[in-house]
């Protein structure tokens, strides 16, 4: 199987289109830390994303920006200004149009959302994603996410049949060109899974995995499929990825399980033995040690996968 898809189906991608910003001549407005993706998307004119007093980003008419706010950020035209706090504004208007700035003056008009994920693995976003993608305007990949957007949008305003599952797939889409995006600019020495798709011996190891989650796979099976030698590709699989391909799997195993207790329809010895488990109790072990209860307990904490 993809790994990229796997992926995107654990996370479960919605999205919320909460508001516009329309700013006139001089204006900044804040936003709070609060460990969301958020995402703007300028229809016209331009503004300074700003996340501290020496790191900003010049963003023009067309641009998108997915900002993982892990940290505070400012939009803004003049990195001067004192900016106005958008949590407080929409609460003394009840309304998520921030109109800011003047009467006068040039204008910007921006789109704002955000990214919900199903919690049960969200971290396995997070421990990739960079803080900040700026997509330009000129970029290819531009028009598809405007085009994404646009008809998740509409699908919202005016939905029919099946909507739910339009609005998805559409999310997922999303997400994916998102991440495509990072692999085109990824930098060198970066670890993790993107960075073990982008090159082309890990790829074949990590498809294979994906593949057959539950075979009983040795670092020699692996090497092979890969097309290198086993030390070879033990170095170069911790050196791309940041841990051993047994880890990797381990981790993903896991991270599968998580997701099926989540869900509630297998019992839990199905899932021991979907994953790669001979046994509920080894399942059961390796299931404590890595998440820090046991399967049954983390099936009645979690909340419901929707």
């Amino acid at each position: 199987m993809d790994p990229f898809a796997d992926l995107i189906g654990l996370l479960r991608p919605r999205v919320t289109l909460w508001g516009r910003i329309q700013g006139t001549g001089r204006w900044a407005v804040s936003f709070r830390k609060r460990d969301d993706l958020l995402f703007c998307w300028l229809e016209a004119g331009e503004c300074q994303l700003m996340r501290s007093e020496n790191d900003s980003v010049l963003l023009g008419t067309g641009d998108f920006a997915f900002i993982r706010t892990s940290s505070p950020f400012s939009l803004t035209t003049d990195p001067g200004l004192q900016p106005q706090d958008s949590e407080a504004i929409v609460a003394a208007t009840g309304s998520t149009e921030l109109v800011l700035g003047q009467t006068t003056g040039s204008r910007a008009m921006l789109r704002c959302g955000r990214f919900v994920f199903g919690t049960t693995n969200e971290a396995l976003l997070w421990s990739f994603l960079p803080s900040l993608i700026h997509i330009k305007a000129d970029q290819q990949i531009s028009w598809r996410l405007r085009s994404l957007l646009t008809m998740n949008d509409a699908e919202g305003q005016h939905p029919g049949p099946g909507s739910d599952l339009v609005v998805g797939r559409l999310m997922e889409l999303t997400l994916l060109e998102l991440l495509r995006s990072e692999l085109v600019w990824l930098k060198p020495g970066t670890k993790g899974l993107l960075s073990g798709l982008a090159d082309p011996v890990i790829a074949k190891s990590l498809s294979a995995m994906h593949h057959e989650v539950a075979r009983t796979w040795t670092v020699a099976e692996l090497a092979r499929i890969s097309g290198v030698s086993r030390s070879t590709f033990a170095t170069r699989f911790r050196a791309v990825m940041g841990l051993s391909p047994i880890e990797y799997l381990a981790n993903w195993r896991i991270a599968l399980a998580k997701d099926e207790l989540s869900c509630g329809t297998k019992t839990i010895g199905e899932i021991a033995l979907s994953v790669g488990f001979h046994s509920s109790s080894a399942f059961s072990t390796a299931f404590t040690r890595a998440v820090g209860c046991s399967p049954k307990r983390f099936a009645i904490r979690r909340p419901q996968v929707t």
